[in-house]
């Protein structure tokens, strides 16, 4: 039986700062604190050597959540996601007020700079949800 209780989600990225800023507005998570002696995360960054991997992580303010880290690498997306995450903007709701609840969250997703990819209406058995991708391509889903 494995001990292992805590994960992150770790996200290869072209800007990590600014991805990690989109994922706090959409989960309400927070940057951790600037490490001691710098006044910026930015600032703790160019102190780096230029070999060193620049990241940023965000996590949940209650400390339930996985904390999400969004680490900087040369090479850009290139196909579909093999993982995605599911954000949980309509859990317990059906129907219609499930459908108006996540396009709702979709157009304020949108304002932040995700785009719109597929809404996949209720069919009978499956519920309503909300292709979408963040500000680099990664695909997530509103459920």
């Amino acid at each position: 039986m494995s001990t292992i209780k805590q994960f992150q989600v770790t996200f290869d990225c072209a800007e990590p700062a600014r991805l990690a800023a989109f994922w706090c507005e959409v989960l309400g998570y927070v940057v951790p604190t600037v490490p001691e002696g710098f006044a910026t995360w930015e600032e703790y960054h160019r102190s780096l050597p230029p070999e060193d991997e620049i990241y940023f992580a965000c996590t949940d303010p209650s400390g339930v959540a996985p904390r999400l880290l969004f680490q900087r690498v040369p090479e850009g997306k290139v196909v579909k996601n093999r993982v995605h995450l599911d954000v949980r903007a309509g859990a317990g709701l059906v129907g219609d007020e499930r459908l108006a609840t996540l396009e709702a969250e979709c157009a304020r997703l949108m304002a932040l700079g995700a785009k719109h990819v597929l809404t996949q209406r209720a069919d009978g058995v499956n519920e309503s949800c909300i292709t979408m991708q963040d500000i680099e391509g990664n695909e997530f889903c509103l459920a």
